[in-house]
């Protein structure tokens, strides 16, 4: 484990919001799950400019992988979930299975999306390496943490596009609103 990775999981230790969401869901046994983006790269960034713990959190992204791309199936799970939180975590855990993304995510984002054959592949899509780091609670309580690009850019303050693919259409909005809350990120663009 890197120095990097082990300041990772403290952190996510001691956020007790993201350890409620990730102890709930480990009880799901939900196929092949990650709770990611937001509710990692900002608990990191909050971290590392001394804010307080939930500070600018949206939301708690939460991927999972069934091979059934049926909406009732992910419906099923979507209720699943929100029956295991109590308010506001109810309304704050947003879940996509990962099997059904390049369904929706074209007509949403205006982007082909090829399929993808597991959670761990998605994060290698998102537009910037920094928000590419997924966390789980495992059976034994360790954290095992998926970052496809490292996560040197995640605790340097640094938003990149993802050099795996185009720029991001949304890309100056998603600035933006980094930028709003922790106006430390350094953007780098070329």
């Amino acid at each position: 484990m890197s120095d990097l990775e082990a300041r990772l999981i403290a952190i996510v230790r001691a956020d007790p919001g993201l350890m409620h969401v990730l102890t709930t869901v480990r009880g799901l046994g939900l196929p092949d799950w990650r709770v990611f983006s937001g509710a990692v790269y900002q608990s990191v960034w909050n971290a590392v400019t001394g804010r307080p713990v939930g500070y600018g959190r949206k939301d708690f992204d939460l991927g999972y992988f069934d091979p059934d791309t049926s909406w009732d199936a992910e419906d099923v799970v979507i209720g699943r979930v929100a029956a295991a939180f109590d308010e506001p975590f109810r309304s704050e855990v947003e879940v996509r299975n990962q099997a059904r993304v390049h369904i929706w995510f074209p007509d949403r984002f205006g982007e082909t999306y090829e399929p993808l054959p597991d959670t761990d592949t998605a994060l290698r899509r998102f537009v910037a390496p920094a928000f590419a780091v997924g966390v789980r609670l495992e059976a034994d309580d360790s954290i095992s943490v998926a970052a496809p690009f490292g996560l040197d850019d995640l605790f340097a303050l640094t938003l990149r596009p993802n050099p795996d693919r185009p720029l991001a259409r949304g890309w100056d909005r998603v600035v933006a609103s980094a930028t709003e809350r922790w106006p430390e990120i350094r953007i780098v663009t070329a």
